[in-house]
């Protein structure tokens, strides 16, 4: 069954309280970059165009759970959101929940719009995570107390749940997970939002029913981070192309010599026995781009598959991009997550934009494609190939989780069609 979603509920004169994610990048007082916020806005209007009285809540970077900080406040989201919508937005207390944060909802009007303040200034909305640190892997009395609470007084303010923050629907926190359950508990409908109804969407097709051939793009730094996805994907796909630090690893498993790179020595042998399984589905990096200090050593051309002793791999090279790119030019469902080098440093960068034109290409041409977030996600924007996706993931680490076919708690617990 297909998660509910915004557009089928009726929110006319209730409080519809939405998760959005507004963790964006902020400095001397201003958000340096709002895609995230612009994503969040069809939910929002369908909201206050229905009739309802949207309560916007999200964290934003990290703070402690100790009070009000504020470099972590909310309040450039609110004023952004504020012109993007033409409508004044007004921010919560800096004790996110209370009698203040009370007074001010029931001061709505139908069709108003009120920010919380940063959730994660309370102790509660990441009290889920204090269990892994506890020696019996649960939440103290006194813990698990906080959490109630919290998530009490969070659901009392609305009568209505919708979730359109995916990049963190991995994470089973107050407001992604126990709010939607207390707000169901009290009859209300818990659903997706926009937002998150699309990432669902997509991610779902490109996994579970692909256009043939599939061809998966994965880089990054770690292959530990990676072993579940590529093991997902092998059984799935035509072709997986790896590039990055990752690829050094697996590269040294076939016997090749890869230097002072990146390397997992403890995921040599486990990549041994992937490689083995794989049946010649993965595609390494033939040549590189490498360098003998990270810092300040300039560009060296490796221009065959052994990197020298002396040198550390930091690109893939042209051999290996004309390589990958016969492969996805052929695609007609591509996902890709990780960089295939160190592309935040301009010499270094090629084969990161090289596969985006390449995916862009094929996009061009009729193949879906996917971008899984975090790191593939600032690359393809950074170079202005954004558009020319199929679909750009707002959510990191949840893409990937999702991609990995594991458990999406704050999804799951949404209500079915």
């Amino acid at each position: 069954m297909a998660t509910k979603t915004v557009a089928e509920i009726d929110v006319k004169g209730k409080r519809v309280l939405v998760r959005v994610d507004f963790n964006v990048p902020i400095a001397d007082g201003k958000v340096t970059d709002d895609i995230r916020i612009v994503e969040a806005l069809p939910t929002i209007r369908k909201v206050i165009g229905g009739g309802g009285r949207a309560i916007l809540m999200s964290h934003c970077g990290r703070p402690k759970g100790k009070g009000f900080e504020p470099e972590f406040s909310l309040a450039p989201a609110a004023g952004r959101l504020s012109k993007l919508l033409g409508k004044q937005v007004k921010l919560g207390p800096p004790e996110v929940v209370g009698p203040k944060a009370e007074a001010l909802v029931a001061a709505m009007a139908d069709g108003d719009v009120v920010l919380l303040e940063n959730l994660r200034f309370h102790p509660g909305e990441t009290m889920p995570d204090q269990a892994k640190k506890n020696p019996d892997g649960k939440l103290s009395e006194q813990q698990q107390s906080v959490l109630a609470d919290f998530v009490a007084a969070v659901a009392s303010l609305g009568e209505v749940y919708v979730n359109d923050a995916f990049g963190t629907c991995h994470r089973k926190h107050a407001s992604m997970y126990g709010v939607a359950q207390a707000i169901q508990a009290e009859g209300g409908p818990a659903v997706a939002g926009f937002l998150v109804e699309k990432e669902i969407r997509y991610l779902h097709e490109a996994v579970d029913s692909p256009a043939m051939p599939f061809v998966a793009i994965l880089g990054g730094a770690k292959v530990s981070d990676k072993i579940k996805l590529i093991s997902t994907l092998l059984e799935k796909v035509d072709r997986i192309l790896i590039g990055g630090a990752m690829a050094y690893t697996l590269l040294k498993a076939q016997g090749v010599k890869v230097g002072r790179s990146l390397v997992e020595a403890d995921q040599v042998e486990p990549m041994k026995k992937l490689l083995g399984r794989a049946g010649g589905k993965i595609l390494l990096p033939c040549d590189h781009l490498a360098t003998d200090d990270f810092a300040s050593g300039a560009p060296v051309p490796v221009d065959e598959v052994n990197i020298p002793d002396d040198l550390m791999g930091m690109d893939i090279g042209p051999r290996t991009v004309t390589a990958f790119g016969r492969v996805v030019a052929g695609a007609k469902t591509i996902v890709w997550n990780g960089p295939m080098g160190v592309f935040e440093k301009a010499a270094y960068a090629a084969g990161t934009r090289a596969m985006a034109e390449a995916v862009a290409g094929a996009t061009d041409h009729g193949a879906v494609s996917v971008i899984g977030g975090g790191d593939s996600a600032a690359a393809v924007a950074q170079m202005g190939l954004a558009d020319r996706m199929t679909h750009v993931s707002t959510g990191g680490g949840a893409s990937l989780t999702y991609l990995e076919g594991k458990a999406m708690p704050a999804i799951d617990v949404l209500d079915r069609q």
